[in-house]
This record gives structure tokens, C-alpha cells and sequence, in this order.
């Protein structure tokens, strides 16, 4: 495990405790941001400054980007992508499906990264070139479906209302071919648990870099496709990860 990666698990079971002790289940104060039903909480924000914090404490040279405002530029040519609390709503309607996501990337693209799940306490990280872990030991991947039909699919719904509309749709065409479909709420979980075997594919549009950052990367070193999905008006553009044995064919149906 390289120093990276070690700083980002450190960093990320450290901001999950603190968002743990904050998890109640009672609401916290709250803002909105896109929409009415986009919200940012206090948790939210005092996890991104602890992330940052402690990063460029430790880098002071990195860039970083955070969903709740952080943006750094830096001088080493390295940048931090971070969601420090993927699943807001959840964790203020205290449903434990919430986790922390830390990226770290270069001139090449994603270099390392991990995805806490603080409730849980597992943790998932993946290096550029290397295989995946879950708490520390090889990701065992089971042998994925040969077809759509017995595939368990993840997604995720965006704030508005007219994207909605529109993922209603293209859900409306997965949901009759494939075993099931799940919508849990975390974006970065979503694809922990898809590098894990527990999903067998996943699609969204509308997600934000932080949001993926480092999931994707695990689901990479995992061996799955890792696609991107064009905008399709009012949604924007997204990402598809699948088994080799799935990727066209559901690629077809959320096209």
C-alpha cells in the first residue's frame, strides 16, 4: 500500500468516526444547494475540513476538491477528490447507508483511493496498476451473471425534478430485463459494493466527480467496465459499470 493510500484510509476512518458520532438519526441544520431536496449538513461540512485539514497538513503541496467548497489548485501536481459525506440524505433520515469517499489523482488520471463505510466499519481501496482491497485483504469478485436477466443493478435518482422524470424513463427500461433494481442512496458505496460482487452493475447520470472518484477506480482494479454515459437533456452525463458479459447490453438500455 503506498503512502497515498495510506493517508486516505487514515483520513477517511478518521472523518468517518467523527460523522458517526454526528449520525442520530435526529436532523442536523441544514442548507440546500441545487434544489430543495439537495442538502448540505453541518456533518457535511465540518468532515470536509477535517479531511482537508489533515491532508494538507500532511501535503501541504496537493491540490483539493471537495463537494462542499474546498479547491485548491496546488503546486506537486497531485489533487485530493473528495466527497466526505456521499449520501447526506440518508444520514439525516438516519438510514446507515452513508460512507466517505478520498481520491487522489495525477496528469494521468485517478492514482489512488478509498471508500469508508463508517457504519459498517469496511473500508475499500484501489491503487492505479494494482488489485483492490476491502479492510486490508484482496477483493475476492465472485464470478459475475452471463446475462442480463439474473444481473442485481444499481442506480441512483438525481434532486430535479425533470431529471427524475428522465431517469424514470430509462429506469422504466432496465427494470423489466434485469433481476432487480436498487437504489440505495450512496453513489461511492454503490460501487464499493459493485467492485464487491454484491451489485453486479451500476449506472447514473447526474453523479459529480467526487461522487466516483475513487469508486470507479476500485471498480476498475476489480476488472469491470468502467464507461461513460453522454448527457441525454435534462441529464447529464454519467457513468456505467459492468462485467464485460453485461456492459453492452445494458449499455444499450440506459443509451
Amino acid at each position: 500500500m503506498s503512502e497515498l493510500t495510506q493517508l486516505a484510509e487514515q483520513v477517511a476512518r478518521e472523518a468517518g468516526e467523527q460523522l458517526r458520532e454526528a449520525f442520530s438519526g435526529a436532523r442536523l441544520v441544514t442548507q440546500t444547494k441545487s434544489s430543495p431536496t439537495d442538502l448540505v449538513s453541518e456533518a457535511d461540512v465540518a468532515a470536509e475540513r477535517l479531511i482537508r485539514d489533515r491532508l494538507l497538513g500532511e501535503r501541504p503541496g496537493d491540490g483539493i476538491l471537495g463537494e462542499e467548497g474546498s479547491d485548491t489548485t496546488g503546486t506537486s501536481g497531485l489533487r485530493w477528490i473528495v466527497d466526505p459525506l456521499d449520501g447526506t440524505t440518508n444520514f439525516l433520515f438516519g438510514i446507515p447507508q452513508w460512507g466517505v469517499s478520498i481520491a487522489v489523482e495525477d496528469a494521468e488520471g485517478m492514482l489512488a483511493g478509498v471508500v469508508y463505510d463508517p457504519m459498517r466499519d469496511q473500508i475499500w481501496a484501489a491503487e492505479r496498476g494494482g488489485a483492490p482491497t476491502l479492510d486490508g485483504e484482496p477483493l475476492e469478485r465472485p464470478e459475475p451473471p452471463q446475462e442480463l436477466a439474473t444481473a442485481l443493478v444499481a442506480t441512483g435518482f438525481g434532486y430535479d425534478a425533470a431529471v427524475r422524470a428522465a431517469q424514470a424513463e430509462v429506469a422504466s427500461r432496465v427494470l423489466p430485463v434485469v433481476r432487480d433494481l436498487r437504489r440505495m442512496g450512496s453513489a461511492a458505496i454503490d460501487l464499493a459494493w459493485t467492485a464487491a460482487g454484491r451489485y453486479d452493475a451500476y449506472y447514473e447520470r447526474g453523479i459529480k466527480t467526487w461522487d466516483v472518484a475513487a469508486g470507479a477506480l476500485i471498480c476498475r482494479q476489480a476488472g469491470l467496465e468502467v464507461r461513460t454515459l453522454a448527457p441525454a437533456a435534462p441529464m447529464e452525463a454519467g457513468i456505467l459499470v459492468a462485467p464485460r458479459t453485461l456492459a453492452d447490453e445494458l449499455g444499450s438500455l440506459v443509451d
